[in-house]
C-alpha cells in the first residue's frame, strides 16, 4: 500500500482492469462519475474521487473509500481502516462497524447510487467517455444499481482476507 495517495487524474486511462468503463455526468456542475466492470463482472463506482463503492459479481459490497477512510467487507459487517502514519510506517488501525454504524453506511451508499439511477432511468446523464465504444452503458449500469439497491440480505461480500 502507498504511504502517500495522490489524486487519480484521468481513471478512464488508469482503471484498466476495468475492462467496460464509462464517465457520466449527471449535470453540468456535478462531479463526474466514473463506473466499470471487471472482467468477472464486479462492479466499480466512483463519485469523483469520494465515495468509491466496489462490489463483488454478485452486486455484493466488498470495499470503498468514504469521507477518507477504507471500509473492507467482512461479510456481517464492514471494516473501518484508518491510516496512522509515521516517518517510518503506515499502520492501518482496524475498528469494526457496529449494527447502527453499518446501516447509517448503508443508507447512505443507498442514496448515492438511488440518485445515480434514477438520473440514468430519467435520462438525465451524459456519457463524457467510454471504453469500450459498444458498451451500452444505460442499461448495464442500470440494471446493477437496481440489483444492489434490491438487495435486503446479502449485500455485502465475503469477508477480505488479510495478506
Amino acid at each position: 500500500m502507498a504511504t502517500n495517495e495522490s489524486p487519480r487524474e484521468d481513471l478512464i486511462r488508469e482503471a484498466t482492469a476495468l475492462i467496460e468503463r464509462a464517465e457520466l455526468q449527471l449535470s453540468p456542475d456535478s462531479p463526474l462519475i466514473t463506473i466499470g466492470y471487471r472482467r468477472n463482472n464486479a462492479f466499480s463506482l466512483f463519485i469523483d474521487q469520494d465515495p468509491v463503492y466496489q462490489f463483488d459479481p454478485d452486486c455484493r459490497l466488498r470495499r470503498a473509500f468514504v469521507n477518507g477512510l477504507l471500509y473492507r467487507s467482512q461479510q456481517t459487517t464492514l471494516a473501518r481502516m484508518q491510516r496512522q502514519r509515521s516517518a517510518a510506517q503506515t499502520i492501518l488501525n482496524r475498528t469494526d462497524l457496529s449494527a447502527e454504524q453499518l446501516m447509517e453506511f448503508r443508507q447512505n451508499m443507498a442514496q448515492h447510487l438511488a440518485r445515480i439511477l434514477q438520473a440514468i432511468e430519467a435520462g438525465q446523464f451524459s456519457i463524457v467517455r467510454q471504453i469500450p465504444d459498444q458498451f451500452e452503458v444505460a442499461v448495464r449500469v442500470s440494471a446493477t444499481l437496481r440489483a444492489i439497491l434490491e438487495c435486503r440480505e446479502e449485500w455485502l461480500a465475503a469477508a477480505i482476507s488479510v495478506r
